[in-house]
């Protein structure tokens, strides 16, 4: 029965891993042009804050086959063994990575909105550059962990080169736990606190002011539940592991299910994408529109085709 559940489990994994990358990794592709083209014609903070957002999507995708391959293989890391923790610290730090970007295009919406004549005067492509910097040192500096735990593991004789990140001996536990409290609290809690003060806001003020338009008000709205959604559904689980793993003295059992939750969060980005940039709406229209064209073109062919057969046919008759 155990066997069993160890094969289900496997396969659910490797399930949602798939998943994830077969939607995750087309809609980042047409992020990472349509934010590319945007900074590069007419950056805008939120534009550049989002396209580092979808860079680290992207890294994330990157390494992602090769955790399937861990999961087809029985959760066995068969890779040489220097890749595990590369691929540790990409899998882990897009989570802290997008929870610290999502944060600040959370406050320079707040701000615009709070704020817009100061906002104007002082918005700067190069305040987004420099925010973004400070969240990739923050997010990588905190996920170095990931190497000081395998060095730890290297050391330990019961070392298995075919666990990677897993199985953490007490020594290992010592570092960790107290690191992932203060992952809730730094990367988790203070940036979902930040963004629903702001979001809130936002709302509040758009509604107070009968002037500005319908689309305006819903795309607010949009925002705010996208973001929340991803904070909810994505990081939550995963960094109340931390409090009760940091409690209990010990890495929850569930906490590996909370993990895969995290991986959806390269999917609902783009739905934040969505209603954040209109240059993404224009990007996923025309994609839509030469996919109906294609499609028309090919119902055409065919047609074609088989009257020219059917004339074909008469003809020899």
């Amino acid at each position: 029965m155990l066997q069993l559940f160890k094969e289900l489990s496997h396969a659910v994994i490797l399930s949602v891993y798939i998943v994830t990358f077969l939607i995750g990794l087309p809609t980042n592709i047409l992020s990472l042009c349509a934010f590319s083209i945007k900074v590069h014609s007419k950056p805008m903070p939120t534009d550049i804050l989002l396209l580092n957002l979808t860079v680290s999507d992207l890294l994330f995708l990157i390494v992602l086959p090769l955790k399937m391959h861990e999961a087809a293989s029985e959760m066995k890391w068969l890779f040489p063994y220097f890749l595990c923790p590369i691929t540790s610290f990409f899998f882990f730090s897009t989570i802290y990575t997008s929870s610290l970007l999502l944060m600040a295009v959370s406050v320079d919406r707040y701000l615009g909105v709070a704020f817009p004549v100061r906002y104007r005067l002082m918005q700067k492509p190069l305040y987004a550059g420099i925010a973004s910097v400070i969240i990739w040192v923050v997010s990588s500096g905190h996920c170095s962990i990931v190497f000081i735990t395998e060095h730890l593991l290297s050391r330990n004789t019961s070392f298995d080169p075919e666990k990677c990140y897993d199985d953490f001996s007490q020594e290992q536990l010592n570092i960790l736990l107290p690191v992932r409290l203060e992952f809730f609290f730094v990367i988790f809690l203070a940036p979902l606190l930040i963004c629903t003060f702001c979001y809130l806001s936002c709302i509040r003020i758009l509604y107070s002011q009968p002037r500005i338009c319908q689309k305006k008000k819903k795309k607010a709205i949009g925002m705010a539940l996208g973001t929340l959604l991803v904070f909810v559904i994505c990081f939550l689980p995963y960094n109340v592991s931390h409090v009760i793993g940091f409690l209990e003295g010990k890495s929850p059992d569930w906490r590996s299910y909370t993990l895969l939750l995290s991986t959806f969060n390269t999917c609902l980005d783009p739905i934040i994408f969505y209603f954040s940039s209109s240059t993404f709406q224009n990007m996923l229209n025309t994609v839509s529109c030469f996919q109906e064209k294609s499609q028309l073109t090919i119902t055409c062919i065919r047609k074609i085709s088989l009257y020219f057969c059917d004339f074909i046919h008469k003809l020899s008759n």
